[in-house]
């Protein structure tokens, strides 16, 4: 799992780490069920507080987009978790919310924008 703190950044850097792990675990590059880091070892590896790994962690299992399994450390949750696929379809809806208006934007009907979202469903 690679990670990227970037110190001149206006995010905290748990909100940075977690932004990034969210992105992994969506895009795939971080598979359903694969183990992630131990607190300790991520803080060792991005040289930050043990505290703010927890919080990473923490947050991330609210979220649903991790689970803790006592004992053994935290995995990436599967796919069919409820609280992941909530927030899939959520970002899925933000990012529809954007294309339609940028179709508007550029004087689009809605004919043309729902043929246009056809195609990547025919893909």
């Amino acid at each position: 799992m690679k990670i990227i703190i970037k110190n001149k950044s206006e995010l905290p850097i748990y909100e940075q780490i977690e932004q990034q792990i969210r992105e992994q675990i969506l895009s795939g590059a971080v598979a359903e069920n694969e183990q992630l880091p131990s607190i300790r070892q991520l803080a060792r590896d991005l040289k930050i507080s043990v505290i703010t790994t927890t919080r990473v962690y923490n947050d991330l299992t609210d979220e649903g987009f991790i689970i803790s399994v006592a004992g053994k450390g935290y995995f990436a949750a599967p796919r069919g978790n409820d609280l992941l696929r909530e927030r899939m379809l959520c970002d899925m809806e933000e990012s529809l919310e954007k294309a339609v208006e940028s179709g508007r934007n550029a004087g689009l009907t809605d004919a043309e924008i729902i043929g246009a979202l056809k195609k990547f469903l025919e893909e």
